[in-house]
């Protein structure tokens, strides 16, 4: 199995003909992805690989099933556009758009949250199930169907240790780039909640980062609810407090939010802490009692 998405999602791309919609949807298409419909508005008639495009989501929901968008809008829509798929009764979105200003960000979060819908993002490279769906900008072949689910604050960090755990031989349900933004709209207790609900999923790996209290609030859940092994590394040991490191979110204020925090989170919980990103499938391979599993 996987999580939120899976070989039969039906996806919609909001912001097809723009340059990067266009590439994207090339790419998703490539990779086995069910898009069934585009919204540019003022665009319809217009096909982008063959896929029809349309001005609004409504319009596309009227002539096609769809499970999930995924959003390739500039910052200053990207609001307006998560609300359009939401009160169409989309339940899956997918917020790839950068530099979306925190308070639409958290007004798109409590939307979507009083109607149901798992929106991921903003400022992430997406999901993918391996072999069946990519949704998003991850490049596939860093990627393999197995059994390890993977929740990434940071996009590239997400392509490495995937590229790393495929190597040892350990593949992924899915992977999930949570964001990287000081708010996101879906928090890291919630994917592991649907990772410790999936049969398939037999460990997760957290790639968290110095910022926030996400790993924190994480450690507190894996230690009450989690019973599958989980493999947590934290990017940022050297991060000077104060200073953005790359993502708004990865800051250190006032003491709050440093890597040893996280690190000592996740130990007294009970998970096994990486020391960097290669050493996550050592670690992962120490717990005997998931590799008997396959």
């Amino acid at each position: 199995m996987s999580i939120l998405v899976n070989e039969s999602t039906n996806v919609l791309v909001q912001g097809i003909t723009g340059k990067i919609g266009m590439i994207q949807t090339g790419l998703m298409l490539q990779q086995g992805t069910k898009i069934v419909a585009g919204v540019t508005p003022g665009k319809a008639g217009q096909k982008v690989h063959d896929v029809p495009v349309y001005d609004s989501v409504e319009e596309a929901l009227s002539e096609h099933p769809i499970d999930a968008s995924v959003l390739f809008v500039p910052a200053r829509f990207a609001e307006d556009s998560c609300f359009e798929v939401i009160n169409a009764g989309i339940k899956i979105v997918v917020l790839i758009t950068e530099h979306v200003p925190v308070h639409n960000t958290m007004r798109i979060k409590t939307y979507a949250k009083s109607n149901g819908v798992t929106v991921i993002g903003p400022t992430t490279p997406g999901i993918i199930s391996p072999g069946k769906t990519k949704i998003g900008i991850m490049p596939v072949n860093m990627f393999c169907p197995g059994f390890v689910g993977l929740i990434s604050r940071s996009g590239t960090l997400t392509y490495e240790v995937a590229g790393a755990l495929c190597e040892a031989g350990l593949g992924q349900s899915t992977a999930v780039g949570m964001g990287a933004d000081l708010v996101v709209c879906t928090d890291l207790v919630e994917f592991l909640e649907l990772f410790e609900a999936d049969n398939e999923t037999q460990a997760v790996v957290i790639v968290g980062e110095v910022g926030g209290t996400q790993e924190e609030t994480a450690a507190e859940f894996i230690h009450a609810k989690m019973s599958k092994p989980v493999v947590a590394y934290v990017a940022g040991r050297n991060a000077p407090a104060g200073k953005r490191m790359g993502h708004a979110g990865a800051i250190v204020q006032s003491g709050k939010g440093d890597a040893q925090s996280k690190l000592d989170a996740f130990k007294r919980a009970g998970a096994v802490v990486a020391e960097n990103p290669m050493d996550i499938p050592k670690r992962l391979c120490e717990k005997r009692s998931f590799l008997h599993r396959y």
